[in-house]
């Protein structure tokens, strides 16, 4: 079943989460011990990001840097398989632009399609973390709408050869990102939400957002983009606080303002057991109240851990 599909039949705000797949050298166990304690909340689908290779220096025997080129989490296809053919659940696999070219985004997409898999999170991927750049492959799209176009001439029957006889139309319903407090590369969230809205306009069937810890940020959003004609559904994405530095990370890398009630609170913690029960008791807070706003559904990020998540949601589901 599509996204769109579970949203149309919904009577209540719907629930799901994100994964990480698991660091290279460890296997599906760590995956199922996360999902296995949400499954009591009847999750509708289940999302799988993906990780682009990237540069790290290692030593010599001399003592000199040398870069080297590596992926530190593979296998989104096959833990997407896995956990479809274990639980029985929908997976929306991410498709990133980052190291991919088309030809290789196009047979990922074939490799979906054949295992059943309806659903794509369509987006760009992170910058690079020693420059701060985003530079695609050679022959790679630069931008997720541009990403969201290849998936859409694909469920139209077009692919790259376009020699190809039997030329099957997929039928992937495709989902992409979206700001309430700005991307951090945009220059103002005007232009922000112009990007998001060509990325609609190109296909995408709905939007889930990234993380936030004010309600009324998510509302506003939601409010900026009905304004300039994006009527598709919006999900919020919710990340609870589970470190003390998270207090000095999270704005850093995600570009979200802290409120000052949390801020207090989180340095009050004494320590990071402290910081994660405020942070689920934050959660809490922001999922009821998104909840009585009868919003479509709700987002979990568990960075692999879904211990607090469980209680968020045996709180407000």
């Amino acid at each position: 079943m599509t996204i769109t599909e579970h949203l149309k039949k919904a009577t209540s705000t719907l629930f799901s989460f994100e994964l990480l797949p698991p660091l290279k050298g460890e296997n599906l166990q760590s995956i199922f011990n996360a999902i296995d304690p949400l499954l009591e909340f009847s999750p509708s689908y289940i999302n799988v990001t993906y990780h682009r290779e990237e540069v790290v220096y290692q030593k010599r025997a001399d003592g000199s840097l040398f870069p080297k080129v590596l992926r530190r989490r593979p296998g989104t296809v096959g833990i997407a398989a896995a956990i479809q053919h274990r639980y029985n659940l929908d997976v929306v696999p991410h498709l990133i632009c980052g190291g991919f070219s088309v030809e290789e985004t196009e047979d990922a997409l074939i490799d979906f399609d054949f295992l059943g898999i309806q659903n794509i999170l369509a987006v760009r991927g992170d910058s690079d973390k020693i420059t701060g750049k985003f530079d695609p492959k050679p022959g790679g799209h630069r931008h997720a709408v541009d990403l969201v176009k290849q998936v859409m001439r694909m469920n139209s029957g077009k692919y790259i050869d376009e020699n190809i006889e039997s030329a099957n139309p997929t039928s992937f319903c495709v989902g992409v990102a979206g700001y309430p407090e700005k991307h951090t590369e945009a220059p103002n969230m005007a232009t922000d939400l112009m990007y998001l809205k060509e990325k609609v306009d190109a296909g995408a069937a709905y939007i889930v957002t990234q993380l936030f810890f004010d309600n009324s940020k998510f509302f506003a959003f939601v409010e900026n983009c009905r304004k300039i004609g994006i009527t598709v559904p919006i999900i919020p994405g919710i990340k609870p606080i589970s470190l003390k530095e998270h207090l000095n990370i999270l704005p850093r890398v995600f570009n979200v303002d802290l409120p000052e009630e949390l801020v207090r609170e989180l340095n009050f913690c004494r320590d990071n057991k402290a910081a994660r029960e405020l942070g689920v008791e934050w959660a809490i807070k922001q999922t009821q109240e998104l909840k009585r706003a009868g919003v479509p559904s709700i987002h979990f990020y568990t960075m692999g851990k879904s211990d607090n998540i469980a209680r968020i949601a045996r709180a407000a589901y």
